[in-house]
């Protein structure tokens, strides 16, 4: 009895640590696509064997304060030159489509043009005008990323992958 209780508490650490990770969205800077108080799987191991695209999804330690973590969109890749003009995305000089946002949450701000640096990722809230991101402290480390979230679990009624 021991021993499987012993195999279950290391499988479950294994799991937990180096495959997926139950993840609680806290505030409003991803809405629509997800919303305060609801409950997602971070797919923890799938940057081992793939590069992050832009408009992954993605969980990573804030830059300023590590113990804390924060859900995103990849918007800016490694290279990438991007600016803000009255609140629509220019990635190289041309505008990027970003068929994710409700009209309605976009904000009119612009944002001056920023290379990616290697190694970073420049990362937005899709409610735009709710979102504390890289356009308040900068890009993120690659290695702060840690996961994408692939599977919304709660509330039931939103039940479904994320994209």
């Amino acid at each position: 009895m021991l021993h499987d209780l012993s195999v279950a508490v290391l499988f479950c650490f294994f799991l937990i640590t180096f495959v997926a990770q139950a993840f609680r969205v806290q505030g409003t800077s991803m809405e629509p696509l997800l919303r305060d108080g609801e409950r997602i799987l971070v797919n923890k191991f799938v940057y081992r064997f793939q590069p992050i695209e832009r408009g992954d999804v993605v969980v990573f330690w804030y830059p300023r304060d590590p113990s804390v973590s924060f859900i995103k969109r990849v918007v800016g890749l490694p290279g990438d030159v991007l600016e803000i003009r009255n609140g629509a995305l220019y990635l190289n000089g041309r505008a990027a489509p970003e068929e994710y946002l409700a009209g309605s949450i976009k904000d009119g701000e612009s944002f001056p043009p920023v290379e990616v640096r290697k190694g970073y990722y420049f990362v937005l809230g899709d409610h735009r005008n709710s979102s504390n991101d890289s356009r308040s402290w900068g890009e993120v480390p690659e290695r702060y990323i840690y996961g994408r979230a692939v599977f919304r679990f709660w509330p039931f009624g939103r039940l479904g992958p994320i994209h």
